[in-house]
């Protein structure tokens, strides 16, 4: 039997396939293969026809636009609906704790802005002078110290990217089911890169006792926050950071220090 010839119609550049059996294909089934092909020339023709023609002239290409971005450049004000959530605290001893919530399913990339990362704060965001604030380290020491900003900025700088995630993230789950957004699930949680000093480069300027096993870290804000670190840790990849996505700290965040396990 002589092998089945295309319709009159289709070119040579068509892609076909060919049946061994010899037997042409039936009406239904070359009807879908022209569908198919008609829909993909369709597709391609769409966008060539609309470069042919004129194209309106927007107003931002009739004038010019504004001088600078300012000394601060900020998101374009077509975005101003990707911004952090605020969820006020309820606690009467801290009327001002709150937190905001990152925008996950609106940003890209690994690295969160500084201005989407999540914020926890249990008394509020504290105004701290740089001048003023110091990180003293003492207790089993041979050397109690006083760091100042400045001195912290002279030590070798450390820069590692680390996610952060608030320990009460994706609470809403175990609530009663309602709709709720990525965002308000899951925006406790931010990735950033931070640099600092490596807190066991300090801890050997002080020289820790032998017989010190544990630390014990607490803040500078009016919650006073503790918590209890390994030595082991410390000394390990902990960081006291000054900056982060390649500037100091916000308020929000800690400024002028934080430390980060």
């Amino acid at each position: 039997m002589p092998p089945y010839l295309p319709p009159p119609g289709l070119d040579a550049g068509t892609d076909l396939v060919v049946d061994k059996s010899a037997k042409p294909p039936g009406r239904r089934r070359f009807l879908q293969g022209g569908a198919v092909l008609a829909g993909a020339a369709a597709t391609l023709a769409g966008p060539a026809r609309a470069a042919g023609e004129a194209l309106p002239v927007p107003a931002w290409t009739r004038s010019q636009g504004r001088p600078a971005a300012g000394p601060y450049g900020q998101p374009s004000g077509f975005e101003g609906r990707v911004i952090r959530r605020v969820r006020e605290g309820a606690q009467p001893t801290f009327p001002t704790a709150a937190s905001s919530l990152t925008p996950l399913a609106d940003i890209f990339g690994t690295i969160t802005p500084n201005g989407l990362v999540f914020e926890r704060h249990h008394a509020g965001i504290p105004d701290i002078d740089p001048e003023q604030h110091r990180l003293v380290i003492h207790g089993l020491v041979e050397r109690p110290l006083s760091f100042s900003l400045n001195d912290l900025l002279r030590f070798p700088a450390v820069s590692r990217v680390h996610f952060l995630e608030c320990a009460g993230n994706s609470g809403s789950e175990w609530r009663p089911a309602r709709k709720l957004t990525v965002q308000s699930l899951h925006g406790l949680l931010s990735c950033c890169e931070w640099t600092g000093v490596s807190l066991g480069t300090l801890l050997q300027e002080v020289g820790v006792a032998p017989e010190a096993k544990w630390l014990l870290a607490e803040g500078a804000d009016a919650a006073a926050m503790t918590r209890s670190v390994p030595l082991d840790k410390a000394l390990d990849d902990a960081l006291i950071v000054y900056a982060q996505n390649g500037e100091m700290l916000r308020p929000e965040q800690g400024y002028p220090l934080r430390l980060l396990l």
